[in-house]
């Protein structure tokens, strides 16, 4: 762990998110030279989440001497609430994403209106935003229960940087005030109370280094455990009760008393494995919950994980474990995307290969028809197969439309879809467990309409028929192809898979050979150079062979 001393002054209330039009630009181009490629490879093996955070705040990636840490330029007066770009104070809407300057967005929630101060619409009077539900009796099992405590929200950054980390307590503040706006949450749902995890509970998930380095950091104002994961005195408190929500919430669904649940909780836990701290995560709340649940009576636990970064830590704690079966969506790109796990060749090990599940993205922009096709063709008959009797979803935000970590494209729309969809499971026993996302609005709107799926209020319409990219068919065929080797469910899916869309995947293949071929010469097969037509012709046809 890394310390850092500074003076034990209260941190500043951090908002971040940005708009991704300027990401999406990159993910489809392959207009860089092998040279430069080569260069950028190298910097994204060491590169941690908050490193990618600020890379996207410069537009000229040569430019080696941009420093994400020095001080913005004099006439950058103030930070977007919803975006955290920085503006001149003679303009009153965010030049990145148009949010007003006077935003009302942490009172009213996504209902905030971004051109003004107040709401869309008429006014509405917001009482007791982040105050208790009114109690009610476990007694239904058509309750939708939400963990919920105010003390996760003093785990902030304490080291004033130029700009507002992205996980911030804001990202806690921004959902409650769109569920009271709302009426949902205080009003429709149960109010689980809160309870700190014990370090037993903790020592089935987590080493023991892990657990006291977490503890170590409440004697300590600031600390880092890696350069983007942040910790002050009362994180270690903040990450037991959200550790502590989510078992109790996991073991209260299970037992029927309530019928699913969402853990409004931070810090996110997906990338803390057995032994570290990493990616913003402290302790690993899923893999808890999922344990809580076994503990409960659960025999088998499925972990949906659509966070746009792999949960490489939740990987890690059940790879050899085949009660507990993982599927990740996310962005990889060959390794290149934080944190460079998830590849769909990783299936897990000694034993339970086919127990992880990884559906890798090979670009960014991905949007609701790819994650919808992966649900129809991987995940659902993947889950039918292994017949969970809990179902959790590490439900990150971040891949999310505008979110400027992740720069894709999903909607609020596309979450209640994948929710719904995975609501079948399990008889209904799902709890949701808020991982990432770092846009304001986008995670406030995800999240409710998520929670609407989970009160019965919102019904998806049919996609039957979606289509996808063709990088998410890629992605999808390289998957079926490797887990039918573990599911049997598979072999029928790509079979058919393969005679509805094959001829996209051949004609992209006949462009990409003719493409290639375009570049040798045929009239050297006739002169001196007929040595170099042969090499480079053989060259082509391997690699089309390996496509």
């Amino acid at each position: 762990m890394i310390l850092a001393n500074c003076l034990p002054e209260p941190a500043r209330n951090m908002v971040s998110e940005s708009v991704q039009a300027s990401c999406l630009k990159n993910d489809e181009a392959e207009n860089s030279s092998p040279e430069r490629k080569d260069q950028k490879d190298l910097q994204h093996e060491d590169m941690t989440l908050h490193d990618m955070y600020y890379h996207k705040l410069s537009d000229d990636d040569s430019d080696s001497d941009w420093d994400p840490l020095q001080e913005p330029p004099a006439a950058l007066k103030w930070f977007c609430v919803n975006c955290t770009m920085p503006n001149s104070d003679d303009v009153v809407h965010c030049g990145i994403c148009g949010e007003h300057r006077e935003s009302e967005i942490l009172v009213h929630g996504f209902f905030a209106s971004p051109f003004s101060k107040g709401l869309l619409g008429s006014k509405l009077e917001v009482e007791g935003i982040l105050k208790d539900s009114c109690f009610q009796d476990l007694t239904s099992d058509n309750i939708t229960a939400v963990g919920f405590d105010e003390r996760m929200l003093l785990h902030s950054e304490v080291i004033m940087k130029p700009h507002p980390h992205p996980e911030r307590p804001d990202r806690l503040r921004v959902i409650a005030a769109s569920l009271a706006t709302a009426g949902i949450f205080p009003g429709k749902c149960f109010n689980i109370p809160a309870r700190e995890i014990t370090r037993e509970e903790l020592k089935k998930v987590h080493s023991l280094e892990n657990i006291e380095a977490v503890e170590q950091s409440s004697q300590i104002v600031a600390s880092y455990f890696t350069s983007d994961t942040y910790a002050n005195e009362h994180s270690a408190l903040a990450a037991r009760l959200a550790a502590g929500l989510c078992a109790d919430l996991a073991s209260t669904i299970f037992s029927g008393r309530v019928k699913n649940g969402f853990a409004l909780v931070r810090p996110p836990g997906h990338h803390a494995g057995v032994s570290h701290a990493m990616g913003f995560c402290l302790h690993n709340n899923a893999a808890v919950a999922a344990l809580a649940a076994q503990t409960a009576g659960a025999k088998r636990v499925l972990i949906l994980d659509w966070d746009v970064h792999h949960g490489n830590g939740t990987q890690e704690i059940f790879e050899q474990n085949k009660s507990v079966l993982y599927i990740s969506l996310h962005r990889h790109e060959g390794g290149k995307f934080y944190p460079c796990s998830g590849a769909a060749s990783e299936v897990g090990k000694m034993g339970a290969e086919g127990y992880c599940v990884n559906v890798p993205w090979s670009r960014g922009g991905v949007g609701d028809n790819d994650y919808i096709f992966a649900f129809q063709q991987v995940v659902l008959p993947i889950a039918s197969e292994f017949a969970p009797d809990f179902t959790i979803i590490s439900a990150g935000f971040d891949a999310a439309r505008g979110d400027p970590l992740g720069c894709c494209d999903v909607t609020p729309a596309g979450f209640a879809q994948m929710t719904e969809m995975l609501s079948t499971l399990s008889g209904g026993k799902l709890l949701v467990i808020l991982e990432g996302g770092y846009n304001l609005r986008s995670i406030s709107s995800s999240a409710t309409e998520v929670i609407k799926v989970l009160l019965g209020e919102r019904h998806g319409c049919k996609v039957d028929k979606v289509v996808p990219s063709r990088s998410g068919l890629r992605t999808v065929v390289e998957v079926l192809q490797i887990q039918k080797n573990f599911w049997s469910k598979l072999e029928p899916v790509l079979s058919n898979l393969l005679s509805v869309w094959g001829v996209h995947l051949q004609e992209r293949r006949k462009k990409m050979i003719k493409r290639k071929r375009a570049f040798v010469p045929v009239w050297w097969k006739f002169g001196r150079k007929r040595f170099a037509y042969q090499v480079l012709t053989r060259s082509v046809r391997s690699k089309s062979k390996k496509w």
